[in-house]
């Protein structure tokens, strides 16, 4: 017996349960179209809030720690590309924050910007022992913080 007119063309049988190759990408994005991400640490709000605009201005992601325990923790879960980092903070200082930092030896090393109001040589460098790129003493603005990312390659 011939089977019904209506199932001679039988629609094709379902794929459940085929392997199929995942799609890959033909290239991998370049370092220019990853985003780039800035921690700012500070226990000012205003201070977050401007330099914030102004990293944001320059294409960053930011994400924000009000210490140096908290920015340590986010660091250790995602480390980002620029830390923008005041020295005089509750819980923990910014001095021993980088200190902990770098003592990480992780494989990603962020550039390190103080913006603080402690502005004396010796001050200075003991930012720069501890492992700080550059310095900018508070109160700062656009062009200054610009600029300190334009000398360490973050701009």
């Amino acid at each position: 017996m011939a089977p019904p007119a209506d199932q001679s063309a039988a629609e094709p049988a379902p794929s459940y349960g085929r392997r199929v190759a995942p799609s890959v990408p033909t290239a991998v994005p370049s370092a220019e179209q990853q985003p780039r991400n800035c921690l700012l640490v500070d226990d000012s709000r205003m201070i977050r809030k401007v330099a914030r605009k102004i990293v944001e201005s320059r294409g960053y992601v930011t994400a924000q720690a009000e210490n140096g325990a908290e920015a340590l923790e986010k660091c250790k879960l995602a480390m980002p590309d620029l830390i923008i980092l005041d020295w005089d903070m509750p819980i923990m200082t910014g001095i021993d924050f980088l200190a902990e930092l770098r003592a990480l030896n992780h494989p990603k090393r962020p550039k390190v910007v103080f913006c603080t109001t402690h502005s004396s040589v010796k001050d200075i460098h003991q930012a720069v022992d501890v492992g700080a790129d550059e310095y900018v003493t508070k109160p700062f603005d656009e062009a200054s913080l610009l600029a300190k990312l334009e000398i360490i390659g973050a701009s």
